[in-house]
């Protein structure tokens, strides 16, 4: 049994890549707003006009866009997955803004899709201003699903994984952090003697909060709800995320 005490598309993922397993979700309403902008019939409409082009989608997607994708990608592996691809035009789905850090390390042509993050898309050049005022000793680490202007200010940009590894290993006593607050806890017990400045307020994902202690608790005892994914969807996509699991 597998718990994930995070958005649905998790969960997906889980289920795809264990089958035999039962996938349980806290709270059903946890969705994601990125994942539900994109949808299949204009994917292959865009994959018709562009009939030479591999599908890179990122892992924050429904089952049925992986399904319909030639390679998925995580935030950390999305550079090496574009240049594992065999073909020199991409197209991208369905964060815009990781799309555009992703081009500016690779040669290849993305067909960018216009989907984002609503929690990181908050964050702007103003908020990141102020805040470098009040602590202008602080690095500011960003994560690139948030806007072009705003990653191109980071003294550090990387995944969550990636923001975790170099602030613990950084000689800096205080950072500016612009991703999503969940990861407070982590940063804060791997550098006890380290100060994190969250670059705004509203960096939270009002999604990943609807999970809570409680609802884990009535997961356990009645496991309910259970994430499901059709055999045939979950089979057309696994091979997306295996892909992806081979790249190094």
């Amino acid at each position: 049994v597998i718990v994930f005490c995070g958005v649905h598309f998790m969960g997906e993922s889980a289920k795809i890549l264990a089958p035999g397993k039962t996938v349980l979700i806290p709270d059903e309403r946890a969705g994601c707003p990125m994942a539900d902008m994109v949808n299949v019939d204009g994917l292959r409409k865009l994959k018709a006009q562009h009939p030479n082009a591999k599908v890179v989608t990122y892992i924050n997607s429904s089952a049925e866009i992986k399904a319909e994708t030639d390679i998925c990608c995580t935030s950390s592996n999305a550079v090496k997955v574009i240049q594992s691809v065999d073909s020199d035009e991409i197209i991208w789905v369905p964060d815009k803004n990781l799309g555009h850090y992703v081009q500016q390390h690779t040669d290849k042509k993305l067909i960018i899709w216009e989907g984002y993050c609503n929690t990181h898309d908050m964050l702007t050049v103003k908020d990141v201003v102020e805040m470098r005022a009040k602590h202008p000793g602080a690095e500011f680490v960003v994560h690139p699903e948030c806007r072009p202007e705003v990653v191109a200010m980071g003294d550090f940009v990387g995944s969550t994984t990636a923001i975790l590894e170099y602030c613990k290993n950084s000689s800096a006593k205080e950072f500016i952090v612009g991703t999503e607050d969940g990861t407070g806890y982590q940063l804060r017990l791997d550098s006890p003697d380290k100060s994190f400045h969250f670059a705004t307020k509203f960096l939270v994902c009002p999604n990943m909060k609807v999970n809570n202690l409680k609802k884990l608790v009535k997961a356990l005892e009645t496991m309910k709800p259970q994430i499901y994914v059709p055999p045939v969807v979950a089979e057309k996509a696994r091979t997306s995320l295996e892909r992806m699991l081979q790249v190094k």
